[in-house]
């Protein structure tokens, strides 16, 4: 899974261009362009292979720049006393998640994120007086009109959010930091090969074994995916890796790991950031997954020494299965749980955050 990085971002009619000089805007058409930059504001002209660029002054002066257990996949439709409710395993408030070198980027990503869309009010008000307009005796032309202008709105509109509510973030990478952010790619390609990726909602002890396939702990677990994504209203000139992980999504830049979730945008430095590996034994009350090792099998109700209890009806065999553990936690309060079908990938993704937290620590 490699990745790519780019020179120049689009976010509405701005573009973005990244030089050895640093960071310039410009807005305009083709042929047309006014920006400013690292040498000051500027104006480009031209077509046709014959081009024009002059400086334009400004005011001011520019600056520089585990031991293997047996729980089961599967939570009873209601609590009984034959185990203890489930407990939530889930992060601190999205607040809460924050480090202290990524304060200012916090800040603008969640002032943003709190400003309102335009757009669909744009666009309401001008189906509005569409819709009027056909309820008047008005020509043709003056119909046309008034939806060409709505158009036009909704679109500046819908522009101007994109403008307003879009953080763009720059990487320039060493050749040392583009091995270490293509390693973590690459560990994250292994993980999605996986059949099933499951997020750990939350898990309970068992009290009476017998009533669950002999289990001691309970799990209440959702499918997820892992892979290539991008943040809400985040333009950058490189491709991040997204973990959905329940009403949080965990996207991974190459020096920290951005939190996202309907309430704000945290941040975990990689390193303050900890993955753990480990293997569990679950007993597999769905479909087993065909990457899975099965290990053993189980009974739905068992006996003290292992077998059926005779007492219960429909008692069917379960199969137990192999699975791998993948924690991440922090000391401002992350704690996630993600469960692998297939075992022996967790690693090379815990080793690749391991050496990007090493490489922000001697940045």
């Amino acid at each position: 899974m490699s990745f790519y990085t780019g020179k120049s971002i689009r976010v509405g009619p701005m573009r973005f261009s990244l030089s050895k000089s640093g960071v310039s805007a410009s807005v305009g058409i083709k042929g047309l362009r006014f920006g400013t930059g690292p040498r000051g504001n500027y104006i480009h002209i031209g077509a046709g292979g014959v081009y024009y660029q002059a400086s334009i002054s400004s005011g001011a002066a520019p600056q520089s720049g585990s031991k293997a257990q047996r729980v089961p996949a599967y939570t009873p439709e209601e609590c009984d006393n034959t185990h203890a409710p489930l407990e939530e395993i889930e992060s601190s408030h999205i607040s809460k998640i924050i480090d202290s070198s990524s304060r200012e980027l916090l800040e603008e990503l969640n002032n943003k994120r709190k400003k309102l869309q335009i757009w669909p009010f744009a666009i309401f008000l001008s189906i509005a007086i569409l819709l009027y307009s056909f309820s008047q005796p008005w020509p043709a032309w003056c119909i046309a009109i008034v939806l060409t202008i709505g158009s036009a709105v909704s679109v500046f509109a819908y522009a101007h959010d994109q403008l307003r509510k879009t953080t763009v973030l720059f990487y320039d990478f060493d050749d040392e930091m583009m091995a270490c952010y293509q390693q973590l790619h690459n560990s994250v390609s292994m993980l999605a090969t996986c059949s099933k990726i499951w997020h750990i909602e939350a898990s309970g002890a068992v009290y009476d074994p017998k009533y669950h396939a002999g289990a001691t702990n309970l799990l209440r677990r959702k499918a997820t995916a892992i892979g290539k994504a991008k943040p809400p209203f985040v333009k950058t000139n490189i491709e991040t890796i997204a973990v959905y992980v329940g009403r949080q999504t965990l996207y991974f830049f190459p020096d920290k790991v951005l939190v996202f979730d309907r309430d704000g945008v945290g941040a975990v430095s990689y390193n303050q950031l900890f993955v753990n590996v480990g293997n569990r034994q679950v007993v597999e009350n769905e479909a087993v997954p065909r990457d899975a090792l099965v290990v053993g099998k189980t009974w739905k109700y068992v006996n003290k020494s292992g077998g059926p209890d005779r007492r219960f009806k429909g008692n069917t065999e379960i199969p137990v299965c192999l699975y791998e553990n993948l924690s991440f936690t922090s000391h401002s309060g992350l704690n996630e749980l993600l469960q692998l079908s297939k075992t022996g990938y967790g690693e090379s993704f815990s080793h690749a955050i391991e050496i990007l937290g090493k490489k922000v620590i001697t940045s």
